[in-house]
């Protein structure tokens, strides 16, 4: 049975629920699902837990991500991306300083007001089910974070390994690093709201999520092409690296598979940790405090 993450490249034109139907056919197992959601348009890193492993997509979700968008100016659409319908077509005269000099207040802690294109619920339906049938309700903003926002050179583009961020006029490369919630393309609508000309995106390539990176990921021809899919496959803690490592056996171990609280090694300080059985099991990720541990979220078979 297979248990284990997989970094998928997701190609252009599928959704991530497509992704995760293709990899269930191929691996034979009905529990699959996926960190982060990518739109069709968008390519690049889509973390995908197997088996066991889904119950980590709770906390893979709130990573930190990053991505290569491609702002078209001069363009606003109704869903904000260029796959939209187009509302407006405005002249754009702006200089490359002029574009760095309006990303300065994009950074840090921003708020957003979701595209009525979005996922978000409001009573009980999606946005883009009421954007779809002709409704625009009020959008409270969120608060998120723009870690990092910077303009990259049109070479970059060359690294990317995606055709889709050709060279256009008006069209401009940003590398974005952001929280858990931030919609790349309201990024983009806002900022060439901000410049006087409007903009979209164009483009999209996400980079990083959960920790993991494009040098991780594989393409689903890879998957399908490989003698063993499931040897693909990551352990369940690679997405837990970011904790420190306790080995516990005996009576703790015992306790913790039973899902009762159980005693800390010594000398292990408060916190949260990836636990481990005495063969290299990682059972759980539990936290440490006063002496005692308690379970956060098992992983081990039951």
């Amino acid at each position: 049975m297979p248990n284990g993450i997989i970094v998928i490249d997701k190609p252009r034109e599928w959704t991530s629920m497509d992704v995760c139907a293709k990899l269930r056919g191929i691996l034979r197992e009905r529990r699959v699902g996926h960190a982060g959601t990518l739109d069709p348009m968008a390519t690049g890193v889509l973390p995908v837990f197997v088996g066991r492993a889904t119950r980590a997509v709770e906390f893979a979700g709130e990573s930190d991500k990053e991505y290569i968008a491609q702002i078209k100016l001069g363009v606003v659409t109704n869903t904000q991306d260029i796959t939209g319908q187009v509302l407006e077509t405005r002249p754009v005269s702006v200089t490359r300083e002029q574009l760095e000099a309006a990303l300065s207040p994009f950074r840090g802690n921003i708020l957003q007001i979701p595209p009525m294109y979005s996922a978000i619920k409001r009573n009980g339906k999606k946005l883009y089910e009421l954007a779809r049938a002709g409704q625009e309700v009020e959008r409270p903003p969120r608060p998120v974070t723009i870690h990092a926002l910077e303009l990259l050179d049109e070479g970059a583009a060359q690294a990317l390994g995606d055709s889709g961020f050709a060279r256009a006029a008006d069209a401009w490369l940003l590398r974005v690093r952001c929280s858990k919630g931030t919609y790349v393309r309201t990024l983009c609508h806002d900022i060439g709201a901000a410049l006087g000309c409007g903009g979209c995106m164009s483009a999209l390539r996400r980079t990083e999520a959960a920790g993991f990176t494009l040098s991780d990921a594989v393409t689903l021809e890879a998957v399908q092409a490989a003698e063993d899919p499931a040897a693909l496959l990551r352990p369940a803690d690679a997405c837990f690296h970011g904790y420190g490592a306790v080995e516990i056996g005996g009576r703790a171990l015992l306790l913790a598979k039973n899902g009762n609280p159980f005693p800390c090694p010594p000398g292990v300080p408060d916190g949260v940790y990836r636990f481990y059985g005495p063969g290299g099991e990682f059972l759980l990720l539990g936290r440490c405090a006063g002496g005692t541990a308690t379970t956060i979220k098992s992983f081990f078979e039951v």
